[in-house]
Parts: structure tokens; sequence; C-alpha cells
């Protein structure tokens, strides 16, 4: 299983893949998060990474009641396939 970690300071999600940093980043704003940028290594595409963290991402907003906004096209990729998250929309 995928260790992924709330970075707060650098404003991400993160995992270490092979030694190489898989990140889900973000900018909140008066109580929506505004997801960014998700970036996973070349070598490791393909194998549910960025769905972890961006379903970790999700998981935490939900938690702390914030609002999502997708800005980057992953996300909201990967919130139309999965439309339990959808009542997160800003």
């Amino acid at each position: 299983m995928l260790a992924v970690t709330h970075n707060p300071a650098a404003s991400r999600f993160e995992a270490d893949v092979a030694g190489r940093l898989a990140v889900c980043a973000y900018r909140l704003t008066d109580g929506v998060l505004y997801l960014t940028h998700t970036e996973v290594p070349g070598a490791a595409q393909g194998q549910g990474i960025a769905a972890a963290l961006v379903q970790q991402t999700l998981d935490w907003a939900r938690r702390e009641g914030l609002r999502v906004r997708p800005q980057c096209s992953y996300v909201a990729s990967y919130m139309r396939r999965h439309p339990e998250t959808r009542d997160l929309l800003a």
C-alpha cells in the first residue's frame, strides 16, 4: 500500500515512489481547497498513484469541511469518474 503523507508546510499531499516524489498540490483560501497540480514520476505512472494521492486529499478536505475546486485536469477527471466526491465541489 502506498504511504501518502500530508505536508501542510508545502501545501501538498505526497508519497515516496522508488525514491522520487509524487504530489497532489493545493492552495487553501477561505475554506476552498484549490487542487492545482498532480504529478507522478514517469516510471511510476499508470499504477494508481495519482488516484491514491487525490483520494487522500479529498478525504482530508471532507474531514476538514472544505469545498474543493479542481484546477488540475487529473483531479477534475478523477472527480467526474467518482461521483461520490462531487458533493465537495465549490
